[in-house]
């Protein structure tokens, strides 16, 4: 049975060249996943920062391998950056803070990921560079 991830696991993502992503557990299982790719959780480096961070379907998350831990410090946030959530029907965006929704204009959250979630097929596809799911969910804003 897949166990369940802690704040601040590192997660293995495989991908169909052979290479691995990965990415760190942030709350409400949102990973930030590192930016390249790696034969190995060793040849990471945790400098590169993140390619952006993706809500994952919690039973889709504890399938994915626990590679490495790196809690976080008493000075870093393990809240995910904020988000925008685009009402289906509307389409007015709202930002997403430390899990709460609240009004705001759309210089505020026009680059902001969109609030989603994930199976990890997505990801892979994502990483791979095929660009079909975000386009499901990327519009115009009407703030």
């Amino acid at each position: 049975m897949p166990r369940s991830k802690s704040l601040g696991d590192i997660v293995e993502i495989e991908l169909p060249d052979g290479k691995k992503a990965y990415g760190r557990v942030y709350r409400e299982y949102t990973v930030g996943i590192f930016n390249g790719f790696y034969g190995s959780v060793e040849e990471l480096d945790i400098s590169v920062g993140y390619y952006r961070f993706i809500g994952l379907y919690r039973t889709d998350l504890n399938k994915l391998r626990t590679a490495a831990k790196l809690p976080f410090s008493d000075t870093e946030d393990p809240w995910p950056p904020d988000k925008v959530v685009v009402d289906a029907i509307t389409g007015k965006g709202s930002l997403y803070h430390h899990g709460q929704i609240f009004p705001c204009s759309y210089e505020e959250c026009k680059n902001l990921e969109v609030c989603a979630v994930w199976h990890t097929y997505h990801v892979i596809d994502m990483l791979m560079g095929n660009e079909k799911w975000d386009k499901t969910i990327r519009k115009p804003l009407d703030v």
